[in-house]
């Protein structure tokens, strides 16, 4: 029986062990130096310029800014598909105990991808002084995540806190209720929907280690599906908050108030499940999730769509 506080404590424990990940925290100076150097001497804008105001105030155009986005995304992709693969093998990262290895790795993937799109697209440095603790860096990265993951609520919340029309907007709202009444109150939600996936391990089932170079398969090509497509909701959201009207910020803060009174379906169902119902949903999920593995070696051409059938009508029916 999954409680709230275990789901919480599973999405805490999986953000601050993925951050210790070397090469997960940006040096946010480093990467747009790295990222922007030759574009600014090739159009003649300061670097200096980028680094301070950064690359929206330093004049770059939204188009731009996508494609270089663009282009990150598909490289992260490519890249995390190779991490994940060496820790699909035995004696791969880990972290924590309590946390799958690959489980781990695709966090940290995930959070190094969002912390560079947002400096892409404007963020000041999330650890100017140095903290990655603090309750901001954390609700940022909370944040991030929520969007990647396609969470409800995460994509209104995170432009209504990054657009540029929003500070303006947001000096006429009381900036201590609102952060009390409506911002952590979605964090909180968000981190909790996120924790379920964790806790369930939707995304990261544990491989039998039995056949390594099988769990490093398995273990990639989960991470190519679900990555790209993560960092491509999170560009949007980042590029969509640029151009933002005042009607686009009054629609986004109603759906976040109405994220606040929304219950997650999944937590409710196991506060309030019996044992003998809980057994019969993790039981109904390991089929759904052997389900997904089998369809998962069935795009990657390790399996046949005539084995994936059987597989199929072997799962659903316990039959061939």
């Amino acid at each position: 029986m999954i409680n709230e506080k275990e789901i919480e404590n599973s999405f805490e424990l999986a953000l601050v062990n993925a951050l210790k990940i070397p090469g997960v925290k940006i040096n946010r100076r480093e990467f747009l130096i790295k990222t922007f150097d030759n574009y600014a001497k090739d159009n003649g804008i300061d670097i200096l310029q980028i680094l301070d105001r950064g690359p929206v105030e330093a004049g770059i155009s939204i188009s731009t800014l996508d494609k270089i986005a663009v282009s990150l995304v598909e490289k992260r992709t490519l890249q995390s598909t190779g991490a994940s693969f060496a820790a699909g093998l035995p004696g791969g990262l880990a972290m924590a105990a309590s946390i799958p290895a690959d489980t781990l790795q695709f966090f940290g993937v995930a959070l190094r991808l969002s912390q560079e799109l947002a400096y892409i697209y404007g963020y000041k440095d999330m650890y100017v002084n140095g903290n990655a603790n603090s309750e901001e860096v954390k609700g940022n990265l909370t944040l991030f995540l929520g969007v990647m993951f396609g969470i409800g609520g995460a994509s209104s919340t995170l432009k209504v806190v990054s657009a540029s029309i929003s500070k303006q907007v947001l000096k006429k709202l009381p900036q201590k209720a609102l952060t009390k009444t409506v911002y952590y109150p979605v964090i909180k939600k968000i981190a909790a929907a996120i924790g379920v996936k964790i806790t369930k391990q939707t995304f990261s089932k544990s491989v039998s280690k039995i056949i390594p170079v099988l769990g490093g398969v398995i273990s990639g090509g989960l991470t190519y599906l679900s990555m790209k497509p993560m960092g491509n909701r999170l560009k949007d959201t980042l590029s969509a908050s640029i151009n933002y009207t005042e009607e686009e910020f009054n629609r986004d803060l109603k759906e976040m108030s109405n994220v606040i009174d929304m219950e997650f379906t999944e937590l409710e169902d196991n506060e309030e499940k019996s044992n003998d119902n809980s057994a019969k949903s993790e039981a109904a999920f390991s089929v759904a999730d052997e389900l997904l593995k089998f369809k998962q070696l069935l795009d990657m051409g390790v399996i046949t769509e005539e084995e994936f059938s059987m597989k199929k009508q072997e799962l659903l029916y316990g039959k061939a």
